[in-house]
């Protein structure tokens, strides 16, 4: 199959799969594009993502961008983009012309509220899978631990968060580098 197909596709059918926002899309990225396609690895896609939250717009945007670029250049980027966002868009027109004239039942309600719940259990899905990856040692706990702990205490922006947890690993890795030279 043509790249470019191949990559509208599997982004659209991740697109349309996708509730919930960037973090609950992982599970389903993840296995799509490291597992089945082979497009990225582990290490890869948490890099994306990371880069994807720094960066103007959103996540699950950026990150399809990046992969669709890996693969086959800007062009890539820009196909894999636009079958990201083509069934989103479809839809949230769908709905937008309907959703006025429904939102006071409780059924779409109660449908909402059971979505919310299963798109937690993504996130969290999302994250324990992140954890596996990324947290492997002492000062990946130590920088999970600051973060958790400056992002529940404070209303920093995302970005510090990066920018604080880059440093510290680039520190880190200069002073054990420097401790390997001695």
């Amino acid at each position: 199959m043509n790249i470019f197909i191949d990559l509208f596709l599997t982004f659209s059918r991740i697109g349309v799969l996708t509730f919930g926002g960037g973090y609950a899309m992982l599970p389903i990225l993840q296995r799509e594009v490291v597992e089945n396609k082979n497009w990225a690895t582990d290490e890869e896609l948490v890099d994306y993502y990371a880069i994807g939250q720094t960066t103007p717009g959103i996540i699950a945007v950026n990150t399809s961008t990046f992969i669709g670029q890996k693969q086959r250049g800007a062009l890539g980027g820009i196909v894999a983009t636009l079958g990201f966002v083509f069934p989103s868009y479809i839809i949230i027109t769908l709905i937008s012309m309907f959703m006025q004239n429904f939102s006071e039942l409780a059924i779409i309600q109660n449908a909402f509220a059971g979505i919310r719940v299963s798109v937690y259990i993504l996130i969290l899905n999302a994250v324990l899978k992140l954890w596996k990856n990324s947290v492997v040692d002492k000062i990946g706990i130590f920088i999970f631990a600051l973060v958790f702990i400056l992002s529940v205490s404070t209303s920093w922006s995302p970005v510090i968060f990066i920018i604080l947890a880059a440093f510290i690993g680039v520190a880190t890795k200069l002073q054990e580098g420097r401790r390997q030279q001695k």
